[in-house]
């Protein structure tokens, strides 16, 4: 059985938004490795919407976002909405009974599944297994916060420094 994890870059005032702050050389091979390792993704329309610029080649890459895209690419993605009539390579549309989608998911897969959005995180708080907060020492005062809804009752199990500016905390419900 997968184990459904949700976990983000996230400033220190609590907001998620990767227009305003990119990983460090360390964070970004750390992400690169993780996705390599899922056994897939589940995205929310907005979400999948700022992922999708990994689909298309961009001559401006250097090898690490080379490496992210070849990756990402391969990965297999859910994505919810009900808005969008098509998603990319190696996606799969869910418009309808995506509790019962992430179940079946989480019945059939083995390894980590990343939930990658707020809002659907909030949605799908009961069936999430981890939450991980990757801290970078950015402040934005507003914006998209990392908990799109009421918090859940957490328990911390873990805390790893990755490269010079990140701290990721692991929580799992407690």
């Amino acid at each position: 059985m997968a184990k459904l994890v949700f976990g983000m870059n996230v400033s220190l005032d609590g907001y998620v938004d990767h227009q305003e702050f990119a990983p460090g050389p360390a964070l970004f091979r750390h992400w690169i490795e993780l996705v390599r390792g899922v056994a897939g993704s589940v995205y929310g329309r907005r979400m999948y919407e700022v992922m999708n610029y990994w689909d298309e080649d961009h001559p401006e890459w250097g090898p690490e976002e080379r490496d992210f895209a070849q990756v990402w690419g391969r990965m297999p993605k859910w994505v919810v909405s009900r808005t969008l009539k098509s998603v990319g390579p190696n996606a799969t549309l869910v418009a309808d009974d995506i509790e019962t989608t992430i179940i079946g998911l989480k019945a059939r897969l083995v390894g980590e599944i990343a939930i990658a959005g707020p809002e659907l995180a909030r949605r799908l708080s009961d069936l999430i297994d981890e939450y991980r907060l990757y801290f970078r020492p950015f402040v934005l005062g507003c914006g998209k916060p990392f908990f799109a809804g009421p918090r859940p009752p957490l328990r911390l199990v873990a805390s790893d420094r990755i490269g010079e500016d990140a701290v990721r905390l692991t929580y799992v419900p407690a």
